[in-house]
């Protein structure tokens, strides 16, 4: 009899114990009061980048503002991105034309060609000074990017112009 007693007491004992340790646990894992300590929301991953960018071209001529492609890690061409014109420029046009591009040494690719959109702003005849366009690029694995165009129109063209001749010295 004493020993039916000693083990339903033992049992008792570690039922006992096994309720405590859920009843503590259950206890630590209620979570602080919300007002202890104010978070900041996490951040969404929808948020675009945004991307500035200057250019500098001539008057009344079209020349190359962004090149858009999608390049992966086989160096193969993905879907292409798709563009949307956020704000316009005030003082000309923007055009896409699709082409291929030539790139060497682009991330870990070491010569590939694929196939791009490439921006074209030309401005009005007349126009010289700085115009500005923002264009939306969303990537297929759900990337945006907006980019702020800064372009520099009139002037030398973006072109540098050329320095003089470095003497030659003493011919023997």
């Amino acid at each position: 009899m004493f020993r039916r007693h000693a083990i339903a007491t033992g049992l008792a004992a570690s039922l006992a114990i096994a309720s405590s340790s859920h009843a503590t646990s259950a206890f630590a894992q209620t979570p602080p009061p919300a007002a202890a300590t104010p978070q900041a929301p996490p951040p969404t991953p929808d948020t675009p980048k945004v991307v500035e960018r200057n250019v500098r071209g001539p008057s009344a001529r079209n020349f190359q503002v962004g090149v858009y492609l999608n390049v992966q890690p086989d160096c193969t061409s993905g879907t292409l991105p798709a563009l949307r014109m956020v704000t316009p420029p005030a003082n000309g046009t923007i055009s896409i034309k699709r082409g291929k591009v030539s790139a060497t040494n682009y991330k870990q690719c070491l010569a590939l060609e694929v196939p791009g959109f490439i921006a074209f702003y030309q401005s009005k005849a007349d126009f010289v000074g700085s115009d500005e366009v923002t264009i939306e690029v969303k990537y297929p694995a759900g990337r945006t990017e907006v980019q702020r165009i800064r372009i520099d129109v009139g002037g030398t063209g973006g072109m540098v112009p050329a320095l003089p001749k470095a003497p030659q010295g003493q011919k023997i």
